[in-house]
């Protein structure tokens, strides 16, 4: 049975063992990014399965608060790079360079 949080999918039983045959070096990666977020490789394999397969079934309902801002952006002259350099503004604006 799978339910969704506010965070996170979460799957309450695993039941069938599937085999994937990969290179070594991108499941080392996958590995070390599900470590990163705190979860187990084949939790974030379901949850892609997950999507994937919903995305089949048809639009997925809106939360009122993305309807609200769905088109917000629409006619400005705001792109993918400006907001790279607000990601970039925010987060490593003000650090000091290392002294390594």
């Amino acid at each position: 049975m799978t339910y969704i949080d506010r965070k996170t999918i979460r799957h309450e039983t695993m039941q069938t063992k599937l085999t994937l045959r990969m290179d070594d070096a991108l499941i080392a990666a996958a590995k070390a990014h599900a470590a990163g977020v705190g979860k187990s490789l084949s939790q974030m394999v379901a949850e892609y399965f997950e999507v994937i397969t919903k995305a089949r079934r048809g639009p997925v309902e809106m939360t009122p608060m993305v309807a609200r801002l769905r088109g917000s952006w629409k006619g400005s002259n705001v792109d993918e790079q400006d907001y790279y350099a607000y990601l970039e503004e925010k987060y490593l604006g003000d650090r000091e360079p290392s002294s390594e």
